[in-house]
């Protein structure tokens, strides 16, 4: 599984942006895509995920730093993953990364994701 990460930027406290994670490769079957972000100095942080299988699509969960203003979704061939995100906030400001599992995972430590794309900057001024 292939994945890349678009659509970061820079953007004043209050605004919006919408993320995009492009896959490509295997991408039938279960799955779960996650949303992380890394700020300078800091751990990379879990942002939210989605998951899919056969039997149907999962609802989304998120951080509790980002949950209300932040909203994952898929197009109809789950193979572009959206992160809108409203209300930013300074403290948002990262690199943000897609990162997927050929499974359905709840993991929410980086460990739990075994494909990674290259992350997109997201920066937030106040």
């Amino acid at each position: 599984v292939q994945l890349q990460a678009s659509g970061g930027g820079m953007v004043q406290a209050g605004g919006s942006l919408r993320l995009s994670c492009a896959r490509s490769g295997r991408t039938g079957g279960s799955h779960t895509v996650a949303w992380f972000r890394q700020a300078p100095g800091k751990e990379r942080e879990f942002v939210g995920r989605i998951a899919w299988s056969s039997w149907g699509d999962g609802t989304a969960y998120y951080a509790d730093s980002v949950k209300g203003r932040f909203t994952i979704s898929t197009d109809s061939t789950k193979n572009a993953v959206y992160l809108q995100m409203n209300s930013l906030k300074p403290e948002d400001t990262a690199v943000y990364y897609c990162a997927a599992d050929r499974r359905v995972t709840v993991a929410t430590a980086a460990s739990g994701y075994r494909y990674w794309g290259k992350g997109t900057q997201v920066t937030v001024s106040s």
